[in-house]
């Protein structure tokens, strides 16, 4: 089943992930109709990387916010498939929670519902592997999958939001509409999302050029994760997506979420830096900043001068407990049945993902170091 003569929109297409998403629907074989994109805002480098593309696929381009409903109407009108890769990420605490809520949940609420008075038959959410875990007790998952039960507490506001909106989306599966069709959602729950563009990767490339091009070792060797490139999560959508439209498969994903990891080798979150930067001199400091216990509780420290400093200013912690165990908890996830129901199986080895990512880590290093130079003084 192909994507051929459809139209879809995709939101967040101005992010890193909602890039490369884009840039592959519209170098599809068989060509869509039109994609439209739709962000708060799309840079002219996106926009001319969506350019680049041969296609003969229109694109459109929307601009504006997830919870302008005019705005969401005008998006969804005449499409039948979204992908909603749109989200506030913040894994610190540096969005407040009314924000990160109006914009995660009722942001995903809104285009829910707009999709459905509207006919549009196919919703692919973008979830997070955050929303499983790790819990507040660090406990391990290694080469978990959708059936493995684990006990979870509440999580950081960041992976509360996204829950909820993944609930929302699976919960409208199956409900009917007005053409006669029946509403068919999934959602796709990806590890740590690396690559070229990364600004996750980019913000550790700048405290280790700070550092003498070392990274700094917040997590211990053994807390394994399993990251995924860029180009696989977003080929994932791809793939899913034909499912959805494939009579033969519809049944088996709708409704579902799925892990979504590719073969990139596990390591910890600081290994997995030095992996990618090794061939370029950088460096990683062979032991933690602090032991995992003692981190947390400098943690909870911030956490209570914060709470504290609330009346007269908002004071921002460095790390949070959450960060601390999630940078140091072995969680990793297999994508064996991504690939039984939906037939997923990543575009690019693992050799073409480091070399890709490290070729784009070449290319800005440099200007990095400059521009921290120049802050500098």
């Amino acid at each position: 089943m192909s994507l051929g003569g459809i139209r879809c929109l995709v939101t967040g297409a101005g992010g890193f992930l909602g890039q490369r998403i884009v840039c592959q629907l519209l170098a599809e074989d068989e060509s869509l109709t039109e994609v439209r994109v739709l962000d708060k805002t799309i840079s002219a480098e996106a926009l001319q990387d969506f350019r680049k593309v041969k296609t003969n696929t229109l694109l459109t381009v929307i601009q504006g916010d997830i919870r302008d409903v005019a705005l969401l109407q005008t998006a969804v009108q005449g499409v039948s498939l979204v992908i909603h890769a749109a989200s506030i990420i913040d894994t610190r605490g540096l969005v407040d929670q009314q924000t990160l809520w109006d914009v995660n949940v009722r942001g995903t609420q809104l285009l829910l519902e707009t999709c459905l008075r509207n006919d549009v038959q196919y919703f692919i959410y973008t979830s997070s592997l955050e929303v499983a875990g790790p819990n507040n007790r660090g406990d391990p998952i290694y080469d978990g999958d959708e059936d493995t039960i684990y006990w979870m507490t509440q999580g950081p506001p960041y992976a509360e939001t996204k829950k909820e909106a993944e609930k929302c989306a699976l919960e409208l599966d199956s409900l009917p509409l007005k053409g006669g069709n029946s509403f068919v959602t999934c959602a796709l729950r990806s590890m740590y999302i690396y690559g070229e563009g990364s600004p996750f990767l980019l913000r550790h490339l700048d405290e280790s050029i700070l550092n003498n091009n070392v990274f700094l070792r917040l997590s211990r060797k053994e807390a394994l994760v399993n990251p995924v490139y860029v180009g696989n999560i977003a080929w994932a959508h791809i793939q899913v997506a034909k499912a959805m439209r494939d009579p033969t498969k519809v049944k088996q994903v709708r409704g579902r979420f799925y892990y979504i990891s590719d073969d990139t080798p596990h390591a910890s979150y600081s290994d997995f830096n030095y992996e990618l930067t090794k061939e370029l001199g950088f460096g990683v400091e062979p032991k933690p900043v602090m032991p995992v216990t003692l981190f947390y509780y400098y943690a909870l420290f911030l956490e209570i001068v914060s709470f504290l400093l609330k009346p007269f200013f908002r004071y921002v912690p460095s790390i949070t407990r959450s960060l601390v165990l999630l940078l140091n908890t072995p969680f990793s996830f297999s994508y064996r049945k991504a690939q039984r129901d939906f037939n997923y199986s990543p575009r690019y080895t693992w050799e073409e993902a480091k070399h890709h990512t490290c070729q784009w880590i070449a290319e800005i290093t440099p200007l990095r170091a400059a521009h921290l130079k120049s802050k500098a003084t």
